[in-house]
């Protein structure tokens, strides 16, 4: 059997994905080298040697998306019985990006310098959570106004399950001000759904508004920083914008360490001690250590 045909099988069980597409396109780039190939004369220093052209055009991270695919579709031939065993490949190294997001008056400066559609899509997602998808596809039969909800059809979410959507005043006044422009699509531009938003208007924006390394994605990333300083939990916070699980919503918990103050305060009777407070902060506190105590 061939790469070929492990790759329309592939394709063929999993049409009921919600990143088929991204599958495709990963797999397309992949056929440029991989067309033709039989499974059992594709080795690891072969497979390396193309995710190596990957990494070098664009990133370890975007390198490690081929490698994922490649290894899922060759475990794949294990199970269907076409290969006895796949080769192992290792993932590249990938330094943690720091979730990026805005204060308030960097979010309110940079929809200042917006054209109305984005802006109003842009302030949407800030008071929503959605991603981009979501929102340029948002459709009227999907809005409850007397409610004040919307909702996310299964099929239109990342994890394949619905969501639900509480609108607050600041979503329902952009939604009002999208009446009468559209029968169906909540968001249009010159009277024609959006279907871009990375466009050089949001870019002259960015760049306008002095914010750098910035994608539309991150306003989710701001929308979740907010409520977590706001105070919501990181349970309410997964129910809200449709996580799996809450270790996915985690990584914002640094953003509010105030409900670690009472076990923060347990050395403090040490620290009083060590550090009294009637101490002249203006003459430094020396401390003295044995003469053969290492220190990095």
């Amino acid at each position: 059997m061939t790469w070929d045909d492990a790759g329309l099988r592939w394709l063929d069980e999993r049409s009921h994905k919600a990143s088929l597409k991204k599958d495709m396109i990963e797999l397309a780039w992949l056929q440029t080298y991989f067309r033709g190939m039989f499974l059992d004369k594709m080795d690891r220093n072969f497979i390396r040697e193309v995710l190596e052209i990957k990494r070098k055009e664009s990133s370890p991270a975007n390198a490690n998306r081929y490698l994922a695919l490649i290894r899922a579709i060759l475990n794949s031939c294990i199970e269907w019985g076409w290969l006895h065993y796949a080769p192992k490949l290792r993932q590249y190294h990938e330094p943690k990006r720091r979730i990026r997001w805005l204060y308030p008056e960097e979010a309110a400066k940079l929809l200042e310098l917006l054209p109305e559609h984005l802006r109003d899509m842009a302030g949407f997602s800030l008071a929503t959570g959605l991603r981009q998808a979501n929102v340029a596809g948002l459709r009227w039969d999907q809005v409850d106004m007397a409610r004040r909800v919307a909702w996310i059809h299964h099929d239109q979410s990342k994890n394949r399950k619905p969501l639900g959507v509480n609108l607050t005043n600041s979503a329902i006044a952009i939604l009002q001000r999208q009446i009468g422009r559209h029968l169906t699509q909540v968001f249009t531009y010159r009277g024609k759904p959006v279907k871009q938003t990375n466009t050089k208007a949001w870019q002259k924006a960015l760049e306008k508004a002095g914010i750098t390394d910035f994608r539309w994605h991150d306003l989710r990333h701001t929308w979740a920083s907010w409520h977590i300083q706001s105070g919501t939990s990181l349970e309410r916070l997964q129910e809200m914008g449709g996580w799996e699980s809450v270790e996915m919503v985690r990584r914002y918990a640094h953003m509010a360490p105030e409900h670690l103050a009472e076990d923060s305060a347990k050395i403090e009777s040490i620290l009083e001690k060590v550090c009294p407070h009637g101490t002249n902060t203006s003459q430094p506190h020396i401390f003295a250590l044995p003469k053969n105590r290492v220190t990095a």
